[in-house]
């Protein structure tokens, strides 16, 4: 670990009146059941895994085959679109939001989930990528019907870019990422991470004593923390685990507030995030124990390592296991819960 931060806003958050995430997924949970590729994805226990990282029990929420798309983030941009596809619809839902364009940026899943909502109800998705991200991501985009287009080198400048053309063109700006001014759709994508949240607590055997969370600008890690303080209260510690190139969370914890990070790029890339959102901040200076950050080298050991249990992943969707098997130095009692949010790279 490069860094390790108590987090001194534990049970209070950075202010009374600040806006939280969700934590029921209720809502979530009747709007799934009416899609017929929906279906729960599996929670591993892994007993060999958890000796190897030296705690007792080890339980997976295994993401990669998530309503085909291979990534948590089927959940999110989809879920979104869909609230508002059910808003208006009149009986066709596959033209539902005809006419409507929505825009973002990604650094590849949440660009898939927005294009494949999209095209689900009418719409059409428009998804700026910097030119950081693979092309064969750009090309998965572009099979589910995307208009893709290239935008600076970082995730910043490529999100900077689709705001701009959403304010041009009058499209809808469909970001995973919250700040001021900005709040209503991201929080409709942070909502729709609590089915993981839930369809892991109905799947576990024991309640966790340890929650490993990766983040990137935090959405999934957020809204997972206010599903489990819901369901088990103050008792697991919660640990969020970023990349020591993009510690936005981190170093936002230190401050109190929204910071601007800077670093190298990340062979983490779903998770180099230099800016936090603003809301899944506020929730998880609420919810979460610790902040951590891993080096790419301890990110790479750890994908290498879940490949050799047969749990392919990338740096991204393998980081918060990457960094308990880097020596996260946990009580050998403890019983964690983590996730592996995406598939192996594609092409």
């Amino acid at each position: 670990m490069v860094q390790i931060l108590d987090n001194p806003w534990r049970g209070r958050g950075l202010g009374a009146d600040l806006e939280m995430p969700c934590d029921d997924a209720a809502a979530v949970t009747a709007l799934l059941a009416q899609c017929p590729a929906h279906q729960a994805t599996p929670l591993r226990d892994l007993p060999d895994l958890a000796a190897r990282a030296g705690v007792a029990r080890l339980w997976v929420k295994d993401e990669r085959g998530r309503m085909g798309l291979g990534s948590f983030k089927a959940l999110g941009a989809a879920h979104a679109i869909a609230r508002e596809a059910a808003a208006v619809q009149q009986g066709d839902w596959a033209a539902a939001l005809s006419g409507r364009v929505y825009v973002t940026a990604s650094a590849g899943n949440h660009g898939l989930s927005v294009a494949a909502g999209a095209r689900l109800f009418g719409a059409r998705a428009v998804i700026y990528l910097a030119r950081t991200v693979p092309d064969s991501f750009a090309a998965r985009l572009a099979a589910k019907g995307a208009e893709v287009r290239r935008e600076g080198d970082t995730y910043e400048a490529s999100m900077a870019a689709a705001d701009a053309a959403a304010r041009a063109e009058g499209w809808t700006l469909l970001s995973d990422s919250t700040w001021p001014g900005y709040t209503a759709l991201p929080l409709l994508v942070m909502e729709g991470y609590l089915q993981l949240a839930a369809e892991a607590a109905d799947q576990i055997d024991a309640a966790p004593s340890h929650i490993l969370l990766q983040a990137g600008v935090g959405g999934l890690a957020a809204a997972v923390a206010a599903h489990a303080r819901r369901v088990w209260g103050d008792d697991p510690c919660i640990i969020v685990v970023e990349p020591a190139a993009a510690p936005a969370l981190i170093e936002s914890i230190r401050a109190g507030r929204v910071v601007e990070t800077a670093g190298p790029a990340s062979c983490m890339g779903r998770l180099d995030c230099k800016t936090p959102s603003m809301i899944a901040l506020h929730g998880l200076a609420r919810d979460a124990d610790r902040f951590v950050t891993i080096t790419e080298a301890e990110s790479l050991g750890g994908v290498a390592a879940l490949a050799e249990h047969g749990l392919d992943s990338t740096p991204s969707g393998a980081a918060g296991l990457a960094a308990l098997l880097a020596g996260l130095d946990l009580p050998r009692e403890a019983r964690v819960l983590a996730i592996l949010s995406e598939g192996p790279e594609v092409g």
